[in-house]
C-alpha cells in the first residue's frame, strides 16, 4: 500500500559565513615569504613558546604575501588532530593562492613523525583539488631548529 499522505515541508536554515578578525595582528616587516626560515620567523611570533603541539596555517596571496594566519588545532603534548577540511576553511575564506602549514614539536626535536608526512600528503592533494597549493609543512624544533618538509623531499 502507499501512502499518500504528503510529507511536511522541511525547513532549511539561510547562513552566512564570515571570517572575524581578532583583535590582535602581527607586523611582518618582509612583507613576501621567500623562504622557509620567513614563515618559521612568522610562525615563532604566533605560537611561541607553545607547551602543547599547535597547528597553524599561513595564507598567501599570488604574489606570496602573508594575508592571514590561523590555529587550525591545538593538541596535546605529542600530537593534534588536523584534517583537510579544517585547514582550509580559512585558506577558502581569506582567497588564498597558497599556504604554508607548520606545527611545532613541543619534545624540543623537530623530526618529521610518520603522522606529519601523511598529513602532509593529505594537505598537499586536498590543496591540489581546491586549487590553493600547500607550499610547505614546517616544525619547529627548540630554539631556531626547524624542519622544511619540501627541502627534506618530503612532499
Amino acid at each position: 500500500m502507499i501512502n499518500s499522505k504528503p510529507k511536511p515541508a522541511k525547513r532549511i536554515e539561510v547562513i552566512s559565513l564570515r571570517m572575524v578578525r581578532e583583535k590582535t595582528s602581527l607586523l611582518y616587516p618582509n612583507r613576501v615569504i621567500r623562504s622557509p626560515q620567513d614563515a618559521v620567523d612568522l610562525f615563532r611570533q604566533f605560537i611561541g613558546d607553545c607547551d602543547r603541539e599547535s597547528f597553524c596555517i599561513l595564507c598567501l596571496n599570488t604574489k606570496n604575501e602573508p594575508t592571514a594566519m590561523h590555529q587550525v588545532s591545538c593538541g596535546s603534548l605529542n600530537a593534534s588532530i588536523v584534517h583537510p577540511r579544517e585547514t582550509f576553511k580559512l585558506a577558502i575564506l581569506a582567497n588564498s593562492a597558497s599556504i604554508i602549514a607548520c606545527h611545532n614539536h613541543p619534545s624540543g626535536q623537530p623530526d618529521p613523525s610518520p603522522e606529519d608526512i601523511e598529513i602532509t600528503e593529505r594537505l598537499r592533494d586536498s590543496g591540489c583539488l581546491l586549487g590553493i597549493d600547500l607550499l610547505d609543512h614546517l616544525i619547529l624544533g627548540e630554539g631556531i631548529q626547524f624542519t622544511s618538509m619540501k627541502e627534506r623531499g618530503l612532499m
